[in-house]
């Protein structure tokens, strides 16, 4: 793709809360890009959901809200097909002025993560499950789109009907052309158990590029809702009474010869997958902030709601946080269930990851593979029951701080506080309006 031809595009960083800050910069800076001639200040990628600066941050108040240089990824430029004029994307990540990776770039973040695995001469390979919910476009007040069929509201659940697919065709027409046009490895579209709910899944790939490709199709999804007169919201609880929108991490790692390190040629698995199960349980209560990023995110937290809420494993079971689905011995792999849709990929995937790496470092031993309904069994780790515990949690978790560099720990803490004095002082019957297509 050639910047050159365009009259503008635009270049774009992945803050903590998921969301793409940038600039629109004219065609000519198309060859100025890899020298880092496009700057930002670095206190752009750990604003609050607003986009408002951090109180207290140091990034602002002791730096002097210094710039940092964008350099692009590996990705490249893609088009922009929910745009009606011609433009492309070009995702960057922040370095500080010296060339060095910005650490609070939560897309350098899971590179910190990855480098773990490079060390053992290991790939991971990742692909995501993504569920999101359609909704009127109107603004007025959040509830499902009209049913194409009929131009009545839709009024329940039609999990799994391909009716329904089909009077939506237009729109995933055009969601699975822009996919393939932004080289986002769009796989099966399902409607799910909620109401105007569907879920996509992708194709496994390296880890980073899952992340990639979650963050994007994100971007994706809603700018073409908007296009066909809708919105789409990833958010963990669009409606009390409904099903929540979850985000589940399906990953495996091979080894210098490309053999899966969990396949012990049987269903159980190696050590090596127990060790890795091990750090993701042990974590999981400190990582709650990742994994349920806003106030919202706890409404879908809820026993018996599809949503797992404490740290078990099993195989085949879907009542569990940490699943071992079955299938072929060389594909075994370790499915993380726990987060919403409402997370950031980049820090999910280095969460996860991150922890899966501590137990095998570590060698930990889990806990017995729940056998039964997850909800039943007592005694049990769980995550944090609240957003405010869910911080305090991260903010002191030793496990956390093995994973994450302690400046995007501390960001990522006074954005999350920051957020909740905000939302305590707005109507809890419209916060929606701030989460619809934040995050």
């Amino acid at each position: 793709m050639d910047l050159t031809d365009l009259p503008t595009f635009r270049v774009v960083a992945c803050d903590l809360n998921g969301q793409m800050r940038g600039k629109i910069v004219p065609g000519s800076f198309a060859d100025k890009l890899a020298s880092g001639a496009v700057r930002m200040p670095l206190s752009v990628l750990n604003v609050d959901l607003w986009g408002a600066d951090v109180d207290g941050s140091p990034l602002v108040f002791e730096t002097g809200d210094a710039d940092g240089m964008l350099f692009p990824t590996e990705r490249g430029p893609m088009p922009t097909p929910w745009l009606d004029t011609p433009s492309a994307l070009v995702p960057m990540t922040l370095n500080n002025d010296d060339g060095t990776p910005f650490a609070g770039d939560p897309r350098h973040a899971l590179t910190r993560v990855l480098k773990q695995y490079d060390a053992y001469g290991w790939q991971v390979v990742a692909a995501t499950e993504m569920e999101f919910t359609l909704v009127s476009g109107n603004g007025e007040t959040l509830c499902p789109p009209n049913d194409p069929r009929n131009g009545l509201p839709l009024d329940g659940s039609e999990i799994l009907s391909m009716s329904q697919m089909d009077a939506f065709a237009a729109f995933f027409d055009d969601l699975y052309a822009g996919a393939i046009a932004m080289g986002i490895p769009a796989e099966t579209a399902i409607s799910e158990a909620g109401v105007g709910q569907f879920e996509v899944t992708m194709q496994h790939g390296p880890a980073l590029q899952a992340a990639d490709n979650a963050w994007l199709f994100k971007t994706l999804v809603r700018g073409l809702a908007r296009k066909h007169g809708m919105a789409a919201t990833f958010m963990a609880k669009p409606y009390s009474d409904d099903s929540g929108n979850g985000m589940h991490v399906h990953f495996s790692v091979l080894d210098a010869e490309g053999q899966n390190v969990f396949d012990n040629g049987g269903p159980e698995g190696t050590d090596i997958l127990r060790y890795a199960v091990a750090g993701c349980l042990a974590a999981m209560p400190g990582s709650s902030l990742i994994f349920a990023p806003n106030g919202n995110s706890y409404e879908r937290l809820v026993e018996g709601a599809h949503a797992p809420t404490s740290a078990a494993w099993g195989y085949e079971n879907r009542t569990v946080a940490i699943r071992i689905p079955g299938g072929p011995n060389i594909a075994r792999r370790i499915e993380h269930r726990t987060a919403g849709g409402d997370i950031n990929p980049y820090l999910l995937l280095s969460a996860v990851l991150g922890s899966a790496m501590i137990g095998v470092t570590d060698k930990m031993t889990p806990s017995a593979p729940v056998t039964g309904n997850a909800y039943d069994t007592d005694d049990l780790p769980t995550l944090a029951s609240n957003w405010t515990s869910a911080v305090d949690l991260f903010e002191h978790d030793p496990l956390i701080g093995r994973i994450f560099d302690p400046l995007l720990v501390d960001n990522f803490v006074r954005c999350k506080r920051q957020e909740i004095k905000k939302f305590d002082h707005i109507s809890a019957e419209t916060h929606w309006r701030t989460l619809l297509e934040r995050v």
